[in-house]
C-alpha cells in the first residue's frame, strides 16, 4: 500500500490547472536569453588578468573621475527641476498636461544623438538661447564639461520624473491636508510630510537617474563632444579603446556593467514591479487596543489640560456654504454639531468645503470676529479629522501629536510636553514612540484625535472619529471626548453614522441630503421628529414617505396608509413607525388596526434581549417589526413564513416634509 505524501511534499507539485502554457514558456524563456546573452558574453572575453591594469590605466582613471562629476551633477540638476516639475504633473490639474507629461517622456523616445543636435540648435552658440548665455553671462556650454552636464540631465531627468510622479500620485492627498489643518504651510507640507513619504520613490528614480546619466554617450559626444578630461567620459572611453584596445573596452565595459546592476539590485524592486500594497504587508503588525487607561489623578478623574489660550478664547461660527452644499451654519462656542445623512448627502464635502477644499462647494467662513474665507487652509485654524486618521507614518505617535504646534511655532520640547500630556489624556501615551505601522486601528485614531485637539483650533471637524474603534474602547473615548468638547472655546462638527454618538456628543444634529438641510435641532427634537427617512432608519424605525389623500398617506413605494393625524391634501409627508408598534399574527386580525397587509418573512435578527422581524409585502413597503423571542416561537417565524402585520392608526407618527 502506498503511503500518502506529506503535506509539505504535495505541495512541490502543481496542480493540474497552474501548468504553465509552453506556448507562453518558450517565448518568455527565449526572450529571456536574448536578455542574458549579451552579459555573458562581456564575461565571458573579460581578460580577468588584466582588469586591474585596464581599469587603472590613466585615461580610464580621468574618465571614470570625469563621469562621476558629471554624472553627480546631472543627478543634482535633476532633482532641482525634476522634483518641482513631478509635483506639478502629480497635483495639479491644467490645460496642456498631456504634452508636459509628452515632453517629458520625449529624451527616452528620442535617438540620443538627435538630443544631442536638439541640445546644439537650443544652447550651442548659434542656437536659440546659446548667444544670450553667452553674450550675457559668458557661458559656452558645447565642448565643456557644463555642457557634458547638460547632456546627461536632458536625458536622465526623465526617469526621476516618471519615479516621483507615479509614487506622488499614490500618495494620499489626505496626509498633506491633514497636515494644512494642522497649519502646516506648503512649503513645510512638503518639506516634512510629502518628500519623507516619497522617499522611496525619488530614491529609486534618483538613482536610476545616477545611472542613466553615468551611461550616456549619444548627446554627450554630440553636443559636448569628446575631448579628453573635459568631455570624455567613460561610455566614450568605451568607444574609442573599442578600436585601439577591445580588451580594455571590455574591461570598462564590465565596470559600467556591474555599477548598473549594483543600482538595480539595491532598488529592491521598487521600480521593477513591487507595489506599495506588497511592501506594507512587510510592516510592523499593530498592536492590539489593550493598554493602560487614560491618565488619573490621586481624586480619580483625569487631569486636566494645562491652561492655554486655546481654552480661554471663544470663537463662534458662521458659515455660508454654496455650490454641491446649499446652507448656512450659525453656533455659538463650545457647540458640538452632529452631521448626519445617507452616503452621498454631501458631508464630507462640508467639512471639505469649511477647511477650502474642495472646489465642489464653497464657504463664507467666520470664526469669532475673523472672515478667513480668503485664507488658505493652513491659516483658517480649522482642524480636521479624516476618516483614516492620516497619521504620517514617518513620524511616531508623540511626533504626530505635536506636529500642528511645531507648525505654530511652538518651541520644540514644550510641543513634545503637550503632546505627551494629550497622548495621555486619550489613553495612549504609552505609545508616544510608536509609529503608526504599529498601532492598531483604534490607537492610532485616537492618536489622530490627540494631534488634531493639541493643534488648539478655532473650528474641529471630525469625520467619523470612532468608527475605527471597538465598543468598549469607542465608549470610553466617547466619554474622554465629550469631556474635551465640553471646555472647547469653538465649534465641533462630527460625521456619523452612528445614533448613539450623535446623541451623546452633539447639542445639535444636521441631517443632509443631496447636499441641503432637511433638519438642524437637537437630538431629542431629531430622535421624536425625524424628517428624513435615512435618519428614522438610522433610529431603528420605519420610515415610508408618502402623499396626504383624505385620511390617509399614499405611499411614495406603493401602498396605502391610514393615519390619524389630519393633514391637509396634497402635503409631502414622512410616516413613522416604531418597530414594537407593528404586531405580527398568523392569521388575518380583526378588531382596531386599521392597517393589514399580508407578508412573508425575510429576516430575523437579534437586536438585545428581542428579535426584529423584516416582513415584506406586496401591498406595502418592506417593514421591520420587534418582538419577543417567546413570541416568534409561538408563532412559528422562520425565513419565508407567511404573517399578517398590523399597525394602529395611532401609533403613526406623521411628518410633513
Amino acid at each position: 500500500m502506498r503511503r500518502p505524501l506529506a503535506p509539505h511534499t504535495a505541495g512541490r507539485f502543481r496542480a493540474p490547472g497552474a501548468r504553465t502554457p509552453v506556448v507562453l514558456a518558450v517565448p518568455a524563456l527565449v526572450a529571456v536569453a536574448f536578455l542574458l546573452l549579451p552579459l555573458l558574453g562581456i564575461l565571458a572575453r573579460t581578460n580577468w588578468g588584466d582588469l586591474g591594469t585596464h581599469l587603472t590605466s590613466p585615461g580610464v582613471l580621468e574618465a571614470l573621475r570625469l563621469s562621476l562629476l558629471v554624472s553627480f551633477s546631472a543627478l543634482g540638476l535633476a532633482l532641482l527641476l525634476g522634483v518641482p516639475l513631478a509635483w506639478l504633473l502629480a497635483r495639479v490639474s491644467f490645460r496642456g498636461k498631456a504634452l508636459v507629461r509628452s515632453l517629458v517622456l520625449l529624451p527616452m523616445v528620442l535617438p540620443p544623438t538627435v538630443g544631442g543636435v536638439a541640445l546644439l540648435l537650443g544652447f550651442g552658440r548659434r542656437g536659440l538661447l546659446g548667444p544670450w548665455l553667452e553674450d550675457t553671462f559668458g557661458i559656452v556650454l558645447p565642448f565643456h564639461t557644463s555642457g557634458a552636464v547638460v547632456a546627461a540631465t536632458f536625458v536622465a531627468m526623465p526617469f526621476l520624473v516618471i519615479s516621483l510622479e507615479g509614487t506622488l500620485a499614490g500618495l494620499r492627498p489626505s496626509y498633506e491636508e491633514t497636515a494644512a489643518s494642522l497649519g502646516a504651510s506648503p512649503v513645510r507640507v512638503f518639506c516634512t510630510v510629502t518628500l519623507p513619504m516619497v522617499a522611496p520613490g525619488l530614491a529609486a528614480g534618483a538613482a536610476l537617474t545616477w545611472a542613466r546619466a553615468l551611461g550616456e554617450f549619444g548627446a554627450t559626444i554630440t553636443f559636448a563632444g569628446n575631448l579628453p578630461g573635459t568631455t570624455q567620459t567613460l561610455p566614450l572611453q568605451v568607444y574609442l579603446l573599442l578600436q585601439d584596445s577591445p580588451e580594455a573596452a571590455t574591461s570598462v565595459s564590465l565596470l559600467l556593467l556591474v555599477i548598473a546592476m549594483a543600482v538595480l539590485i539595491c532598488l529592491r524592486g521598487r521600480w521593477t514591479g513591487a507595489t506599495t500594497a506588497d511592501r506594507s504587508a512587510r510592516r510592523v503588525p499593530a498592536a492590539d487596543d489593550t493598554g493602560p487607561p487614560a491618565a488619573l489623578s490621586a481624586a480619580g478623574t483625569e487631569e486636566p489640560a494645562p491652561a492655554t489660550a486655546a481654552h480661554r478664547e471663544r470663537w463662534p461660527l458662521h458659515a455660508e456654504v454654496t455650490g454641491f452644499n446649499q446652507l448656512t451654519l450659525d453656533a455659538d462656542p463650545g457647540t458640538t454639531i452632529a452631521v448626519v445623512g445617507p452616503n452621498g448627502a454631501g458631508k464630507t464635502t462640508l467639512l471639505r468645503a469649511l477647511l477650502g477644499l474642495t472646489p465642489r462647494a464653497r464657504a463664507v467662513l467666520r470664526l469669532g470676529d475673523t472672515d478667513v474665507t480668503a485664507l488658505p487652509p493652513h491659516r483658517r485654524g480649522v482642524a480636521w479629522v479624516p476618516q483614516d486618521g492620516a497619521l504620517f507614518p514617518h513620524l511616531n505617535a508623540l511626533h504626530n501629536t505635536a506636529y500642528g504646534l511645531r507648525a505654530h511655532g511652538t518651541p520644540r520640547g514644550d510641543a513634545r510636553r503637550t503632546a505627551q500630556q494629550w497622548l495621555d489624556r486619550l489613553g495612549v501615551g504609552h505609545l508616544a514612540h510608536r509609529k503608526p505601522a504599529q498601532l492598531s486601528g483604534g490607537q492610532a485614531q485616537r492618536v489622530a484625535l490627540a494631534r488634531a485637539l493639541a493643534a488648539r483650533p478655532r473650528l474641529l471637524l471630525l469625520d467619523e472619529p470612532l468608527a475605527a474603534l471597538d465598543q468598549t474602547t469607542r465608549a470610553q473615548v466617547r466619554h474622554t471626548l465629550r469631556g474635551h468638547l465640553a471646555d472647547f472655546g469653538g465649534v465641533c462638527l462630527i460625521v456619523t453614522h452612528d445614533p448613539v454618538e450623535a446623541v451623546s456628543l452633539a447639542d445639535r444634529v444636521l441631517v443632509l441630503d443631496d447636499g441641503r438641510a432637511l433638519q438642524d435641532a437637537p437630538p431629542a427634537e431629531v430622535t421624536r421628529h425625524p424628517r428624513s427617512p435615512w435618519v428614522a432608519r438610522m433610529l431603528g424605525r420605519n420610515a415610508w414617505p408618502g402623499t396626504v389623500t383624505g385620511e390617509a398617506l399614499a405611499l411614495t413605494d406603493g401602498g396605502r396608509l391610514v393615519i390619524a393625524d389630519p393633514l391637509p391634501d396634497g402635503a409631502r409627508a414622512l410616516a413613522i413607525i416604531a418597530p414594537e408598534a407593528v404586531s405580527l399574527h398568523v392569521d388575518r386580525p380583526t378588531g382596531s388596526p386599521r392597517n393589514v397587509w399580508p407578508g412573508t418573512v425575510r429576516e430575523l435578527t437579534s437586536a438585545g434581549s428581542r428579535l426584529r422581524v423584516l416582513v415584506t409585502s406586496p401591498e406595502a413597503p418592506d417593514l421591520v417589526a420587534e418582538i419577543t423571542p417567546s413570541a416568534a416561537l409561538e408563532l412559528g417565524l422562520a425565513d419565508g413564513v407567511s404573517v399578517w402585520a398590523s399597525v394602529k392608526a395611532t401609533e403613526v407618527s406623521v411628518v410633513t416634509l
